[in-house]
């Protein structure tokens, strides 16, 4: 079989690397992805291994390199992403990539901490002249003190000549941020006791933020104050508050001489600031170009190096000894691969095959289209090695159970066409680069989409509903004339019985039966939701079974595969005979009735309910007559039959496995024998290995019974509970239908009724269709179907898989640079 039927061949490859030439062996096969390598050094500790150094220095470029990455980004630049493929440089390129990027990083913080630096003293500058501005006109009051007491007009300081001409007014300014003015007020005012004027005023306009970058308010301060006592309250007050402090001249001439300097000096910082941010730009542009193309390829020398790290040193120490599952198809690229790695070194590596006892890994592979269906199964479990793959089967099976419980014309052409779209600009750049998690989910599962979509609008044609609406695509298969003519319907007769009905029993009435699909008569039938009930049940009944009988017989495959034929008549025989006995027989039961019951018998037809009850309990109804003669004696065998084979399906493999054991099991010796069969043993165990893994040598027969017990009970209780699993075809399908049924009548019917004129009912029906078309995608494509999805993914993993999939393997896992080019 292909690839995608079961897992491809897997064997264990060890390979001899010389010294010189095993990093560039390594760095090609993790190009190719075809190795993965299995630690030989498990044993030794991560610090200890031969290449820690090595990672370790990659590691430190790693973190440098975060440094310089949120540089980049704190400016603003978008990181590009490298073109082309980048090889894993050689270690002496790895050393230059270091120097540069050390160089770099000390470049780069040379520069951040000047311009920070800068920005830092502009800042102080720009506050202190805010500062001189505030004083502007405030100088110092020189004015007589009437000696009588204080009041709202006394100077602070008295002119000369006045006896108190000795007093000397200091003042503190400074600048603070306007969320602690208020509480640096009433706390100096308190402290101070009042002796002190102190004058807050909010910045003319804001000031950049010399950390953050952001423009902010400050509030700048003057406070004047007499005594040593209150100044250095003040001062330790201010510093409390982390207030910028900066001298104030007490003469407004000298404030503005003051003020013309720092303007001065601002221009001059202007300008270093400029030519500053100038060579950083430069910089970080140089790190822009050079930093994701050393990313990639210091991952990928690191990776490299911890693959290296996972090989054994050999005895001469001129080899590292490594071993890894390869693909058997692949073998020939990997031989050619190292050959072309070690060609400059004059030494070939060495690949050969050797045994092992241990499970393979499975390897099967995807393209784009089964991708999305190999995920389905894969998340219930991976495979075995060698099992069945129930993926080929899925990307028929699933599309078409989900549309059995989605089917609808409209609603399956939109999810087609949604998916199409995806299917169609998935080479795009900017598809593949969106973020949005949703998004990515529902792109990758673009093709399961298509074909849920598709298969849609195929069982809608099926159940004749688009919208909700039935389609007259062929003629009715029903004459509503011929009725009429027939049975004498008068004016009368009509005013009277507002529903009619049609007998097909009446000649002329039912002309045949519609060429596809339901007819389109019944969406006018009071008991058209009975008719679909009935039919989608016995549908859901048929497609199950169907459905589990074919995963039991995918079980035989694995049987044959793994020389288990024993399990074929000891397992896959009573589990048919179970299965195909109980419920293949009423899947009998339904097409029997649908082919042989006439309509003119149909009021008379047994119910196959009654029937397929009456067979359990072995007894039968005179009011329900049999549908074919003989039929009590054939559900009597089939009964006894499913009964029968219990004992088999629960015993039979056991014991036989105890009998072969017994059989193959060594008989007591002599002590001489006992060395002769001990080396024989040896030579058996070394061929048993080179032809894979065997049953184990000791058999625990409580166990293996207690496992086939679980397994039985599972398969006969399982057979019921999962057909009636299957039931929810029928209860989605319905579901569905009656919410597309209601949302027409709420809202699209209700807007085709308005009675008013052609130009506003135009008009008017312009929302109306915007809701219908937002209620549509909202809860019947979204939500419908996401349930139907759920439901269709439950029947696959626990009512189909469970027949014949194990699910217990793990996948192979290739040493690949794939995700460090991305």
């Amino acid at each position: 079989m292909g690839s995608m039927f079961r897992s491809e061949e897997v064997v264990l490859a060890q390979l001899f690397l010389p010294t010189a030439s095993a990093y560039a062996c390594v760095s090609q096969l993790g190009e190719l992805g075809l190795v993965e390598f299995r630690d030989l050094n498990a044993s030794v500790s991560a610090f200890q291994r031969r290449f820690v150094a090595d990672v370790r220095r990659c590691e430190e470029l790693e973190k440098t390199f975060t440094f310089l990455q949120e540089e980049v980004r704190r400016a603003g630049l978008p990181l590009p992403r490298p073109e082309g493929a980048l090889p894993a440089p050689p270690p002496r390129d790895l050393l230059h990539i270091q120097e540069e990027t050390e160089r770099l990083a000390q470049e780069l913080r040379g520069v951040r901490g000047n311009h920070q630096a800068l920005r830092a003293q502009l800042h102080q500058l720009q506050l202190h002249a805010a500062v001189l501005g505030h004083g502007h006109g405030h100088g110092p009051l020189l004015a007589a003190t009437p000696m009588d007491g204080p009041s709202d007009l006394t100077p602070l300081l008295q002119p000369p000549g006045t006896p108190h001409r000795d007093l000397r007014v200091n003042f503190v300014a400074g600048a603070v941020e306007p969320g602690k003015a208020a509480a640096l007020e009433r706390l100096l005012w308190r402290a101070c006791r009042g002796f002190l004027i102190a004058s807050f005023r909010e910045t003319e306009r804001q000031l950049e933020d010399p950390v953050t970058g952001e423009p902010a308010m400050w509030m700048t301060f003057l406070i004047s104050y007499w005594g040593e006592q209150i100044g250095r309250k003040v001062h330790k007050i201010t510093d409390c508050f982390h207030c910028h402090v900066f001298p104030f001249p007490e003469e407004e001439a000298a404030r503005r001489v003051a003020l013309e300097q720092l303007q001065q000096q601002s221009l001059e910082l202007r300008e270093v600031l400029r030519e500053t941010e100038l060579f950083l730009s430069q910089v970080l542009a140089r790190v822009q170009r050079l930093l994701p193309t050393w990313q990639v390829q210091v991952r990928k020398v690191k990776a490299v190096y911890l693959a290296l790290n996972q090989c054994s040193v050999s005895a001469t120490h001129k080899c590292l000894i490594a071993e890894g599952w390869c693909a058997t198809r692949d073998l020939p690229r990997l031989q050619e691969a190292l050959r072309n790695s070690s060609m400059e070194e004059g030494v070939s590596p060495v690949v050969h095959c050797i045994p092992s006892r241990d499970m393979p890994p499975t390897l099967i592979r995807t393209s784009r289209f089964t991708a999305g269906f190999q995920g389905i199964v894969d998340a219930y479990g991976v495979g075995r090695y060698q099992e069945v793959n129930p993926a080929p089967y899925t990307i028929i099976t699933f599309p078409f159970l989900f549309a059995v419980m989605f089917g609808d014309v409209g609603h399956g052409l939109l999810m087609f066409l949604f998916a199409l779209a995806m299917v169609l600009a998935e080479n795009r750049p900017a598809v593949k680069a969106a973020q949005n998690e949703i998004w990515r989910t529902f792109f990758g599962g673009r093709y399961l989409l298509l074909l849920m979509g598709l298969f849609s609008v195929y069982t809608g044609f099926v159940y004749n509903e688009c919208f909700s609406r039935a389609m007259t695509i062929f003629p009715s298969g029903w004459s509503v004339a011929a009725m009429a003519n027939q049975s004498g319907w008068s004016d009368e007769f009509l005013a009277q019985n507002p529903l009619l009905m049609l007998v097909p029993n009446t000649t002329g009435v039912f002309l045949g039966p519609y060429p596809f699909g339901i007819d389109p008569i019944w969406s006018l039938a009071v008991n058209h939701l009975s008719f679909l009930n009935s039919f989608k049940m016995k549908m859901s009944v048929i497609l199950g079974v169907t459905h589990m009988t074919f995963g039991v017989f995918l079980g035989v495959f694995n049987h044959v595969h793994f020389g288990q034929c024993h399990r074929l008549l000891l397992e896959t025989l009573p589990e048919l005979v179970f299965l195909l006995g109980l419920f293949g027989y009423l899947v009998f039961l339904v097409v029997f009735k649908w082919l042989c019951v006439s309509s003119a018998a149909a009021a008379r037809a047994p119910s196959i309910l009654i029937h397929f009850i009456n067979m359990f309990l072995f007894s039968s109804s005179p009011a329900n007559p049999p549908l074919f003669s003989g039929q009590e004696v054939v559900q009597t065998v089939l009964v006894v039959l499913a009964l029968a084979v219990v004992p088999i399906l629960l015993l039979g493999t056991p014991l036989f496995l105890y009998w072969r054991h017994r059989r193959h099991s060594p008989r007591p010796s002599s002590p001489l024998q006992e060395d002769k069969a001990e080396l024989l043993d040896a030579a058996d165990r070394d061929e048993e290995k080179a032809e894979g893994p065997r049953e184990p040598e000791e058999l625990v027969l409580s166990e293996v019974l207690m496992h086939q017990a679980i397994h039985t009970i599972e398969f006969c209780l399982g057979c019921i509970s999962n057909t009636a699993s299957y039931l929810r075809l029928w209860a989605l399908s319905l579901a569905h239908a009656q919410l597309s049924e209601v949302l027409w009548a709420m809202v699209m019917r209700v807007g085709l009724r308005l009675d008013l004129g052609l130009g506003v009912a135009a008009v008017a029906l312009v929302p109306v269709f915007a809701g219908f078309a937002v209620l549509t995608v909202a809860i019947l494509l979204v939500m419908e179907g996401l349930s139907a999805f759920l439901h269709a993914l439950r029947l696959h993993w626990v009512e189909f898989q469970n027949k014949f999939y194990s699910g217990s393997g793990y996948k192979l896992s290739p040493f690949t640079f794939a995700l460090e080019d991305e």
